[in-house]
């Protein structure tokens, strides 16, 4: 861990004022990019734009077909390092430099800018907030502190941030500031429809099918309930990484379950997974303790294999959990 600048009073302030001086910034976020990741990267790089610097956007993995329709998404590069001479690295939603899964950032300074409630300090300047709603509610700030324009394409971004990151406003992380921000951007040239339809209603054959394997192997108990996907589920469905997102909330959907988990087998056999819930169990705490990270009521990590004993172990952790709730009547 690099030793981080004392903890400024105001730091969006702190991180303006190193855009401000700067002239050339890499801008990226966690490997298996999400709406929020995507949506705040390209809507940064719009706003160094604006303020006359130079961005250059990259992530490790591809993005996700379902952003495709994205403004300037294009502008995101898939890369393994950070080559170039930049006046700082800005990672969005990152725990860890590591978690970018990008050679050489640590060459450069660095800007953290995170709204989860696993966020750390990890780089020189740190920008936690953990009731921001997505991480492109704080590139909104950003843009209003230094008077930029919110742009129609700025918003269609900033507005996927903040659909995707609570789950079509579903989480516990939606408050009433959350439908003011969306507010905002609608009024900015936003079209909810239109990105509610590509985010929600654009999925490809390969995901229904691997829906189907993973809803055969839907297990409840009690206010639990999981899925699970192996290996050959993935290869037999023709399904890549981003088919596999939103597959958890199926299981949370179910009356009377409080906390639902999916699991994936990967290819070098450990096990990836998401864990959700619906405000009473706090999964964030169980995806940390794991060595992964995020929201209360949305987090994942990666386990080792084989899949039964991810299961056993994500179990050991969620029972008491769940036992220890007051009972209902589903």
């Amino acid at each position: 861990m690099v030793p981080s600048l004392p903890l400024p009073e105001d730091p969006l302030q702190a991180v303006l004022d190193v855009l401000r001086c700067g002239q050339r910034f890499l801008v990226c976020s966690h490997t298996r990019p999400d709406g929020d990741s995507v949506g705040s990267t390209i809507a940064l790089g719009m706003l160094l734009q604006q303020m006359g610097k130079r961005a250059d956007l990259v992530s490790a993995d591809h993005i996700p077909t379902i952003y495709s329709t994205l403004p300037g998404v294009e502008s995101i590069r898939t890369v393994q390092r950070a080559d170039g001479p930049f006046d700082a690295v800005i990672l969005l939603e990152c725990d860890t430099l590591q978690r970018a899964r990008l050679h050489g950032l640590q060459s450069f300074f660095q800007i953290n800018i995170d709204h989860h409630a696993t966020g750390r300090p990890f780089a020189h300047l740190n920008w936690i907030d953990r009731e921001a709603a997505s991480a492109g509610e704080m590139v909104y700030r950003l843009a209003l502190a230094a008077s930029a324009a919110i742009t129609p394409a700025m918003a269609t971004c900033l507005y996927t941030t903040v659909l995707t990151d609570t789950g079509g406003f579903c989480y516990g992380n939606t408050r009433a500031s959350t439908f003011a921000f969306a507010h905002q951007l609608v009024l900015a040239g936003a079209d909810p429809i239109r990105i509610a339809r590509d985010v929600y209603f654009s999925m490809a054959t390969s995901r229904l099918l691997l829906l189907g394997a993973a809803l055969a192997n839907l297990k409840r108990e009690g206010r639990l309930a999981w899925l699970f996907v192996t290996q050959h589920d993935m290869i037999r469905s023709c399904a890549a990484e981003e088919d596999c997102e939103g597959i958890v909330n199926f299981a949370l959907s179910i009356a009377g379950v409080e906390a639902a988990f999916f699991l994936r087998e990967l290819a070098d056999r450990s096990i990836r997974v998401s864990l959700r819930g619906k405000g009473q169990i706090d999964v964030a705490s169980i995806a940390s303790r794991l060595g992964g990270g995020g929201h209360r009521s949305a987090a994942g990590c990666t386990l080792p294999g084989p899949l039964p004993r991810a299961l056993d172990e994500i179990l050991f952790h969620l029972r008491p959990l769940a036992a220890a709730l007051v009972p209902n009547r589903a």
